[in-house]
C-alpha cells in the first residue's frame, strides 16, 4: 500500500512507519507539510501517488487551544476538511484521528460510536468539528476516535510519556500526584498502529473507536505501570478538582470499540498497553 503519512515523526506516526514494513510510506516533514498552510498541503497530495492518506498531525495541547481557538479550529478542523477534499477528488482514502474529548464525560459506561458527541472544551469542539466537515462529504473517508495515546516516541509537547513520569518520580523516591476520579482508556501506540493497518483492510468508513480495552482511572493506571515496572506504587491519589489546568476535561472518556470489533479486529486491553510500552521502550528494559 502507498501511505502518505502526515504527522510520521510523532509518537503514533512513528508506529506507524516502525510497524508497517511492507508498505511504501512517505512522510514528509512538517516544514514540508504544515495543516495550517493550505498550498502545502495541495502541494503534498496532488504530487504523490498515494493510496492513502493517513493524518496523525493536529494541534493538541489542549489547554492551549483555550487561548488559541482560531488555530486549533484551522489544523483541527478546516485543515482536515481540506485534506478529505483532496482525497475525494483524487481518489485516495483518507484517515484522520479525533479524540475522546468530543464527549462530555456524564456517564458510567464506555462510549460507543453511536453515542452522542458534546465536547466540553476547545480541542473537543475543534476536533469534533473536523469530524462533521468530514463526514459531510459522505466519503469513504475514515475516523478513528482513540484515547490518551502513549508511545516510546516522547510527546512532542511535554517531552516525556505519562508513564515515563511516574517511574522517575518513583525511582527518585518521589510521591507523584495523579488524579483518581478521571476515567479513559489510555492506548499504546504501537498496538493502535498495528489496529489501524487491519482497519484499512476493511472497506470501513465513517467514525470507528480504537482504543486500548477498558476504564481505567489514571491512578490505577499508573499503579499498575509501577508494577510492571518492578516498583512499588508511591502515589498519592489526588481529585481532578486539585489538578490545575486551562480547559475543562471529561471525568468519563473511556471508549468501547464496537464497530472495529464488528469488523473483527480486537484491540489488547489497557494492561497489555503498558506492558508492550516496557517492553519497546528502547534502551529501558524492564
Amino acid at each position: 500500500m502507498r501511505v502518505l503519512l502526515i504527522g510520521g515523526s510523532g509518537q503514533l506516526g512513528s508506529e506507524i512507519r516502525r510497524r508497517w514494513r511492507d508498505d511504501d510510506i512517505v512522510a514528509p516533514r512538517h516544514d514540508e507539510v504544515d495543516l495550517g498552510v493550505p498550498s502545502s498541503l495541495d502541494a503534498a497530495v496532488g504530487d504523490g501517488n498515494a493510496e492513502v492518506v493517513v493524518n496523525c498531525a493536529a494541534f493538541h495541547n489542549v489547554d492551549r487551544c483555550e487561548t488559541e481557538v482560531e488555530t486549533a479550529l484551522r489544523i483541527n478542523a478546516v485543515a482536515v476538511e481540506r485534506l478529505a477534499e483532496l482525497c475525494a477528488q483524487s481518489g485516495k482514502r483518507f484517515v484522520t484521528f479525533s479524540t475522546d474529548y468530543v464527549f462530555d464525560g456524564m456517564t458510567e459506561w464506555p462510549y460507543g460510536e453511536n453515542d452522542c458527541a458534546n465536547p466540553i472544551s476547545a480541542y473537543g469542539v475543534s476536533k469534533y468539528t473536523g469530524e462533521l466537515l468530514v463526514q459531510r462529504m459522505r466519503s469513504d473517508a475514515l475516523i478513528v476516535r482513540t484515547c490518551g495515546v502513549y508511545g516510546v516516541r516522547p510527546s512532542a509537547t511535554k517531552g516525556y510519556t505519562f508513564i515515563d513520569r511516574v517511574i522517575a518520580q518513583a525511582r527518585a523516591g518521589e510521591h507523584g500526584r495523579v488524579v483518581d476520579d478521571v476515567v479513559a482508556s489510555p492506548t499504546y501506540a504501537g498496538h493502535l498502529a498495528e489496529a489501524l493497518r487491519a482497519l484499512l483492510a476493511t472497506n470501513a468508513r465513517g467514525v470507528v473507536h480504537a482504543s486500548n480495552v477498558g476504564p481505567v482511572s489514571w491512578f490505577d493506571f499508573a499503579a499498575e505501570a509501577l508494577r510492571q515496572a518492578g516498583l512499588e506504587p508511591t502515589l498519592d491519589a489526588i481529585g481532578s478538582g486539585e489538578w490545575k489546568s486551562g480547559a475543562r476535561r471529561p471525568r468519563y472518556s473511556a471508549l468501547d470499540n464496537v464497530r472495529l470489533r464488528e469488523l473483527g479486529i480486537t484491540m489488547p486491553d489497557w494492561r497489555a498497553g503498558i506492558a508492550a510500552y516496557l517492553a519497546d521502550r528502547p534502551g529501558h528494559p524492564e
